[in-house]
């Protein structure tokens, strides 16, 4: 593992959530990419997206069939505007790439909320914090680990 790997297996390990990291062959920077790999549906993948809501960062957990909805998850944080964060931003409150994004091993927590519909999946696959990592996770463990909150994100 990659030293950014290992500080997310740490947080998850730190948040009693036993998950293994697992290096891809090619980076998985698209929901689509790591679905082609993983042979699971497009839905089942966890995409951490990170918005500024009204100017703080919030990593968004969204299925991967999801399109986001930025006034949906304005009204679900109680935030007048929000907007997608640049590379630079995403970096600075994550520690991480974009296409790398973790649910967890950040600088400080993130305000998280969790896509409803990646309930229906008995397994979801995040970003292990590189783009050619990646681990499964049961819903409850994303949930666990995010310490998220469980929204409608379209």
């Amino acid at each position: 593992m990659r030293p950014r790997n290992q500080i997310v297996q740490d947080a998850f390990h730190a948040a009693g959530v036993e998950a293994e990291i697992r290096l891809l062959d090619e980076h998985a920077r698209t929901a689509t990419l790591a679905a082609e790999q993983l042979g699971c549906p497009v839905g089942a993948i966890a995409n951490s997206l990170v918005f500024l809501a009204d100017g703080e960062p919030l990593l968004v957990m969204a299925s991967g069939a999801a399109r986001v909805d930025t006034d949906v998850i304005a009204a679900a944080v109680g935030a007048g505007t929000v907007t997608k964060a640049s590379a630079d931003q995403v970096r600075a409150a994550t520690g991480q790439v974009i296409g790398g994004v973790a649910p967890a091993g950040h600088p400080a927590p993130l305000r998280t909320l969790v896509d409803e519909d990646l309930r229906a999946f008995e397994e979801v696959w995040a970003a292990g914090g590189t783009p050619d990592s990646i681990v499964p996770l049961t819903f409850e463990n994303l949930l666990r680990v995010t310490g998220g909150e469980v929204v409608r994100v379209r």
